[in-house]
């Protein structure tokens, strides 16, 4: 007898609906699985007949054959040992073909039967919705990430037996209901404070700026002036996210299985720290089926690479794509994929291998030729990629001595918060978040200077042969310092201080 059900794997960061055929007909016993299974689905005939037999459930001896369709997409998800079970049973006449219809049933199955949690539920469920499907069967684990979509029914059994009686019509079951569960447990919950901060007043309002525009920064600094420091108190001040950013990070932390016991929906800002001996797959992405990398759990967060030039030149060029185009896209033998990278890049680096070149009080041991070669890991291109470079100073003993109070990282989020509001109504129509997600076309549209403005850029593009590229990045940067006024317009003041920002660091004159 054929029976068909439907399970979900994930394909990048969305979900993909998997249709479970089933044969059950007279014949030799044997239990084949075809359709492209990865070593964890192959071994799912293992998992089901044991889960089904320690059910107490019949399984005649038959000759059994299950395709999954799409068949030429890998799968691996242990997650469809639920749909197996179900279509088995379906085909064998123990559970009705017509109670199946509009289901879809995403779970790992134990040998004794109960159901456990397997990753990336909630874009599974999305589609799922999408397609048209009404109810979802998932496991306890994974019910309040489910519950996210609206939409459609989520049901939570204990085990296989309890849904087999529930589809039989022998036992009733409840719909799970909706609770207000935030997940906080992956992001690093920052109590540092911008309070803390002695000094650095320009990086300060730097990062500030970052923060209102989403833009990138370069702090270059001798040891001990703070840079790692103030990169960590970045996520103090950034927004909290949208209801659509929101449901994109959970999506992300849940096809990586980092969602944690709750499954709730994030709330906080992602802020990733690989070291620097990272590879260039964990930073991108990478393998077999490519799976998200650092600028992808980074996403609508904040990337800090401490030490920038300490990392592998082929890591750092690989930057270049998600820094420009706020995705990045791997091909495979087996799958291209296409992941989102809208990240704030925080780098900090020496200005020299020893650390000390520029400070009046430690001489530089580094000769000029070591200096260049260390500038020089860093290549024009990926410069050109970060719209704000600092400099970030030693700290003063009369600053580090002062009883002066500091502003509070909350009243910085005010007004980061209020020009964030400000760019989300401007670019709302083109589905954009702040000013450094706006492209060439957007910037010609939304970035208008006024006279004073267009001649101070003007003088300082010629003087430094800017390239394009850079030249939009000072009208992005000088269209956020404009958001943090209230200012309709760019006047040469937001422009002076965006080109200030971006030449603070002159690497032509190491």
């Amino acid at each position: 007898m054929f029976a068909r059900t439907f399970g979900a794997t994930t394909f990048g960061v969305d979900g993909q609906i998997i249709s479970v055929e089933v044969d059950s007909s007279n014949g030799m016993p044997t239990f084949d699985i075809v359709g492209l299974p990865d070593a964890s689905v192959r071994e799912s005939k293992e998992r089901v007949r044991t889960a089904v037999k320690n059910s107490n459930l019949l399984l005649r001896a038959e000759k059994i054959t299950i395709n999954l369709a799409p068949a030429d997409m890998k799968k691996d998800s242990s997650g469809l040992d639920l749909p197996i079970a179900v279509g088995l049973l379906s085909a064998q006449g123990s559970i009705p073909t017509e109670k199946t219809v509009g289901c879809l049933f995403t779970a790992e199955l134990s040998l004794e039967g109960n159901l456990r949690a397997v990753r990336g539920v909630l874009p599974m469920v999305v589609t799922a919705r999408d397609r048209g499907f009404k109810k979802v069967f998932v496991s306890k684990e994974n019910v309040n990430e489910a519950l996210l979509v609206e939409g459609i029914e989520v049901y939570a059994p204990e085990n296989l037996l309890e849904l087999v009686r529930h589809l039989q019509g022998y036992e009733d079951m409840s719909p799970a209901v909706k609770q207000n569960i935030v997940n906080e447990s992956p992001i690093l919950e920052f109590q540092d404070d911008f309070a803390d901060v002695q000094g650095q007043f320009m990086a300060k309002r730097a990062l500030e700026i970052a923060a209102a525009g989403g833009h990138n920064v370069l702090m270059v600094g001798v040891p001990g002036s703070g840079k790692t420091m103030l990169a960590k108190r970045l996520n103090s001040i950034l927004p909290e996210l949208t209801q659509e950013e929101a449901l994109e990070v959970t999506k992300i932390y849940s096809i990586e299985g980092k969602l944690g016991p709750n499954g709730g929906l994030m709330t906080k800002r992602p802020f990733q720290n690989p070291n620097h001996d990272a590879s260039t797959a964990s930073m991108i992405g990478g393998g077999t089926i490519p799976r998200p990398g650092q600028v992808t759990l980074a996403h609508h967060g904040v990337l800090f690479l401490d030490e920038f030039p300490e990392f592998r030149k082929e890591t750092l060029e690989a930057l270049r794509e998600p820094l420009e185009e706020r995705q990045i896209t791997i091909s495979r033998v087996n799958a291209t994929l296409t992941f989102p990278s809208s990240i704030i890049l925080i780098c900090s680096m020496n200005p020299c291998p020893c650390g000390w070149y520029g400070d009046p009080e430690h001489p530089c041991r580094c000769s000029p030729q070591e200096i260049k070669r260390y500038t020089r890991r860093l290549s024009g291109p990926l410069l050109d990629r970060i719209d704000i470079h600092i400099r970030v100073p030693k700290v003063e003993y009369k600053d580090l001595a002062s009883k002066r109070k500091n502003e509070p990282s909350s009243e910085i989020r005010k007004r980061v918060t209020a020009a964030r509001e400000i760019q989300f109504e401007r670019l709302k129509p083109y589905h954009l978040f702040c000013n450094a997600q706006m492209n060439h076309t957007l910037i010609g549209k939304h970035c208008q200077m006024t006279d004073r403005a267009e001649e101070l850029l003007e003088l300082v593009y010629k003087k430094k042969h800017l390239s394009a590229r850079s030249y939009d990045r000072i009208k992005k940067v000088g269209r956020t310092i404009a958001d943090l006024e209230g200012s309709e317009v760019i006047d040469n003041v937001h422009i002076g201080e965006a080109i200030k920002l971006r030449n603070d660091v002159d690497f032509d004159s190491y």
